[in-house]
Order: structure tokens, then C-alpha cells, then sequence
């Protein structure tokens, strides 16, 4: 997956957490970020990536992102592979 596809895909998955109050609060607190990083957040390659990264934390969390959303957990995985930070694949 290429890198816009990458970000897009994140910020599908962070609309996901703002339509889910008990989501965001989590993302929220466990990241330090406020609403207001959200917005300046979402056109940085960085904070994209720790949207997965709480994204594919939580199995039950990723499964009912992907139900909604129409995508794979494989999708996820592919699109935080491509944002920064990624672990190298051995």
C-alpha cells in the first residue's frame, strides 16, 4: 500500500473513533492528544500512524472498525506498514 493510500485509510479509521465516544475517549487518553491534535493531527504522517497503532492494538477495537468500514484486518496492517515507524519486516 502506497503512502496516501495509507493516510487515507488512517483517517477513515480516525473518523471511526470520533463516531465512537468511548473510542475516542480511550484514544484520547492513552495518547495525550486533545480534539484540537485531531484536527492539526490528521495531515501528519505521524499521528496517522498512532491512529493504527490504537487501531490494531485491540482485536475486538479492529474488527469492528473493519466491519464498518468494509476492510480487512490485512488492510490495516498494510496501511500502518506504510507510515512512519512501521517495524522493519525480518
Amino acid at each position: 500500500m502506497d503512502t496516501a493510500t495509507a493516510e487515507t485509510f488512517a483517517l477513515q479509521a480516525l473518523a471511526y473513533f470520533v463516531s465512537d465516544e468511548g473510542i475516542l475517549r480511550g484514544f484520547l487518553g492513552q495518547t495525550g492528544a486533545s480534539v484540537d491534535d485531531l484536527r492539526s493531527g490528521a495531515g501528519n504522517p505521524e499521528f496517522l500512524a498512532g491512529v493504527l497503532d490504537f487501531l490494531l492494538e485491540q482485536d475486538q477495537r479492529l474488527m469492528a472498525f473493519c466491519e464498518q468500514a468494509g476492510v480487512t484486518p490485512e488492510q490495516a496492517q498494510s496501511a500502518r506498514a506504510a507510515l512512519p515507524g512501521a517495524p522493519l519486516p525480518m
